[in-house]
């Protein structure tokens, strides 16, 4: 493609999209628009060239002028992508004529070949992002990815916290996550990915993955209901309960028999203001229940009451549980 050559009509479409999708508050309406737009293959595979010159570039993100273009796109054609703005065309192209001409000289030069994306969430916050490949990643609490598509693989990186991923399939792309030392392959499928510091737990939902660790050759290959965990120590697999393992993804942490430590730790992730429980406190205590993500007071409350612990205030809005025989 050459420098002067303009962009397709979907590029056009694609620019206006990822603009859309990245406002602060998106319409369910919305959403199912731009899913029945992205649906043609073309339109699909321009909003992965435009998401990725966005994503390497950030000169379209950058230009004002280009974004009241859009912006003026968006109140002038409605719901539904391209569909019910032909007759307004010509005015639409020449507003969007930079974004044209940034598609066209970066892909020109290859620039857009390889995407590199960063997503992320705050404490007690959920996101779920929708990859070029059709593909999403749903973000648990305090979590963080970095997005590399390339030609020949799929790669994310899991810097920290947690995500589910629902991967599809393309044989000849493989989704590889990468977390520490890590490495999950997939082809089409669904996983659950858990990185603290060095150890990192993987659950399969759905399909099949390998699970493989630097310096070890051999993979360990995961059924459905299968979990393999990853310390310094090496991995083991062992079967689990799904539905309990990604809980989270509704809303929910689910404890059974669980140590009172891991699980104050538990609801914490979701947490600016802590829980704080006092070392020696109940050791040995196990909880069992379900509670609603960030919802402190209630684990709170029913910790103190069945175990029996002590409850205050600590700093910075923190609550402190303690043994009630040493108060």
């Amino acid at each position: 493609m050459s420098k002067n050559k303009p962009a397709e009509p979907a590029e056009i479409e694609a620019a206006a999209w990822y603009a859309r999708l990245g406002e602060r508050r998106v319409t369910t309406q919305t959403i199912e628009d731009f899913f029945a737009w992205r649906a043609v293959p073309a339109n699909a595979e321009a909003y992965r060239r435009v998401e990725t010159v966005w994503a390497e570039t950030g000169k379209i993100s950058g230009s004002q002028a280009v974004a009241d273009a859009i912006g003026a796109a968006m109140t002038r054609k409605g719901r539904g992508g391209g569909r019910q703005r032909r007759r307004r065309q010509p005015r639409f192209l020449i507003g969007l004529g930079a974004v044209a001409a940034a598609v066209a000289l970066v892909v020109a030069v290859g620039i857009w070949q390889e995407s590199r994306t960063i997503y992320s969430t705050h404490v007690g916050e959920q996101r779920l992002v929708q990859l070029a490949d059709g593909s999403t990643v749903r973000l648990d609490t305090g979590s963080r990815i970095r997005v590399r598509f390339a030609a020949d693989q799929r790669l994310i990186e899991l810097e920290g916290g947690q995500a589910l991923f629902t991967v599809s399939h393309d044989a000849e792309r493989p989704f590889v996550v990468q977390a520490g030392d890590t490495r999950v392959q997939a082809l089409g499928t669904v996983f659950d990915v858990r990185r603290e510091g060095a150890d990192v737990r993987v659950t399969l939902v759905s399909g099949v993955v390998e699970v493989a660790e630097s310096g070890v050759s051999a993979p360990r290959r995961l059924s459905a209901g299968q979990q393999a965990v990853r310390t310094p120590d090496g991995v083991a697999t062992r079967p689990v309960d799904v539905a309990t393992e990604t809980s989270w993804i509704d809303g929910r942490i689910v404890f059974q028999d669980t140590p009172l430590r891991e699980a104050v730790s538990e609801v914490n992730r979701y947490l600016t203001a802590k829980i704080e429980l006092e070392p020696g406190a109940m050791d040995g205590a196990t909880v069992n229940g379900v509670f609603r993500t960030g919802d402190r007071e209630a684990f709170v409350s029913t910790a103190s009451a069945v175990l029996d612990l002590r409850v205050s205030e600590g700093p910075a809005g923190s609550v402190r549980l303690s043994a009630a025989e040493n108060n």
